[in-house]
């Protein structure tokens, strides 16, 4: 599963949404096509950002399938021990979890 960090998303919301679809998306899906498996890491947010991240990452996994994809939102040990257990859970996906 490839780790890949999303930074610098702005704090509005639908700046952050507009964000991730012009400039994180591409990238994402290059992955996603190319036969890897992707957890995305998000920066902890408030629950205003709840929805259009549940919506990124359930769309990706939807149209990737087989493929998986997650979001886990938050830093340090706590997204590494997420990791571990996503790495070993291969039923889980399009999922976006908070740590």
């Amino acid at each position: 599963m490839k780790r890949v960090a999303v930074d610098g998303l702005p704090e509005d919301p639908l700046d952050a949404a507009g964000h991730f679809q012009l400039h994180c998306l591409p990238h994402i899906k290059e992955q996603l096509v190319n036969g890897e498996d992707v957890m995305l890491v998000v920066p902890s947010a408030d629950h205003t950002h709840r929805e259009w991240r549940i919506a990124m990452v359930t769309g990706l996994a939807r149209k990737h399938t087989p493929r998986r994809i997650n979001m886990v939102a938050g830093d340090g040990e706590a997204v590494d021990s997420t990791e571990t257990y996503l790495a070993g859970a291969p039923g889980i996906t399009g999922q976006y979890l908070e740590t």
